[in-house]
């Protein structure tokens, strides 16, 4: 049974040492980074970099302390996140979010660089066969991986896991077609135009990060930029964008593909650092940032993604949904994100397990304030 530290978001008292910054400090202390972390290493710390008109992600405050606590064991950190937007347009989304050098305290890089084409290709299991690495989380000598918990539009649930499994994925190959959207064509994803209620309003070609979409006197769709993400599905209120898949089928390859990130490292190198908060039910990759399903539970901190990922679960479905949210009026319980989101959640975290990369079972390890030294 893992081990898993705990930091509530409730603040009980008016103090520095209860706050969720304090907390993180002492879990960092209590997990000792010096167990991960050699004098020297470069330490990727992976994380999602946001999008223009989000605003939910993970706050610089947490990000410094982590960057901090690696620099206290000797290690070389970099705050890192793979290609979505151009690079240097998503560089400036970045510093929009505050995730710069000066906010964070380390260098702020594209894992697969400026134009998304650097990786390493890994072998990645049955059904991708293998998959590009983004370089420098290749070539990093250890990581950690900073998940902000939400739903997601494919997975049903954005952690760690999927942390790895789509964000550790160069953007493109270097024929120029999409390197991460073999993981989306496994479920057999095709992009479907209902031309008769199209009003070629342009609201998909908004809403599509990749350039895939172009709406002018007609609808044009490049299937070689495109991901089959499905976020102009989403955006289309006509409804004249539809998508097959199979649900099963992609979220094993989110699993294969961050078993296939860990493995480039050595074993015992890579910790994970889940927020609870700001719960959305859509991933931080969308134009926009909805209102909270639930109010924030706070941290969880370990060296198993699986069993990151299934506490986060477990937390979250077990709270009360909020009012004026996408869950207003459902019932808590397991089941409460696949209501939100359309997708079961645990699909990939049990396909995670299955495929050796962590346990299900978990033992929280509370934090409760920061200790004096």
């Amino acid at each position: 049974m893992k081990k898993l530290y705990f930091a509530d978001a409730r603040t009980r008292e008016i103090s520095y040492d209860v706050s969720m910054v304090a907390k993180l400090e002492q879990i960092l202390k209590e997990a000792d980074l010096s167990h991960y972390i050699k004098e020297g290493d470069y330490v990727a710390i992976k994380i999602h970099f946001g999008s223009r008109g989000g605003h939910r992600g993970i706050r610089p405050v947490f990000l410094r302390k982590i960057v901090e606590a690696v620099k206290s064991v000797g290690g070389n950190p970099f705050l890192t996140d793979t290609v979505r937007p151009k690079g240097l347009d998503y560089l400036e989304i970045a510093n929009m979010q505050g995730l710069n050098h000066l906010s964070v305290g380390c260098p702020v890089v594209l894992a697969d660089g400026l134009f998304g084409k650097n990786y390493v290709r890994v072998p990645a299991g049955e059904s991708l066969k293998e998959i590009g690495i983004a370089a420098e989380i290749y070539d990093a000598q250890a990581m950690i991986v900073v998940s902000h918990c939400k739903g997601h539009i494919q997975a049903g649930f954005g952690g760690a896991i999927k942390n790895l499994g789509m964000g550790a994925i160069s953007s493109r190959n270097r024929e120029g077609t999409s390197e991460r959207g073999k993981i989306h064509n496994l479920a057999r994803v095709s992009i479907i135009h209902f031309q008769d209620k199209c009003i070629l309003c342009g609201r998909c070609a908004e809403a599509c990060d990749h350039g895939a979409i172009t709406v002018g006197d007609t609808f044009e769709l490049d299937n070689t930029m495109c991901v089959k993400c499905g976020r102009c599905v989403e955006a289309c209120e006509n409804k004249a964008l539809g998508m097959e898949q199979d649900e099963e089928r992609m979220q094993r390859g989110v699993a294969e593909a961050a078993r296939a990130a860990i493995s480039t490292f050595e074993k015992g190198k890579v910790f994970y650092i889940s927020f609870m908060t700001d719960i959305m039910p859509h991933c931080d990759c969308h134009p926009h940032a909805d209102t909270p399903i639930i109010n924030d539970q706070g941290i969880l901190a370990g060296d198993d993604p699986v069993a990151i990922d299934k506490a986060a679960l477990d937390i979250i479905e077990s709270k009360n949904p909020l009012a004026d949210s996408a869950a207003e009026g459902m019932k808590p319980g397991k089941g409460l994100l696949e209501r939100v989101t359309k997708r079961n959640p645990y699909v990939h975290v049990t396909a995670a397990a299955d495929l050796g990369v962590g346990e299900l079972e978990y033992e929280l390890v509370t934090v409760e304030r920061k200790k004096k030294e």
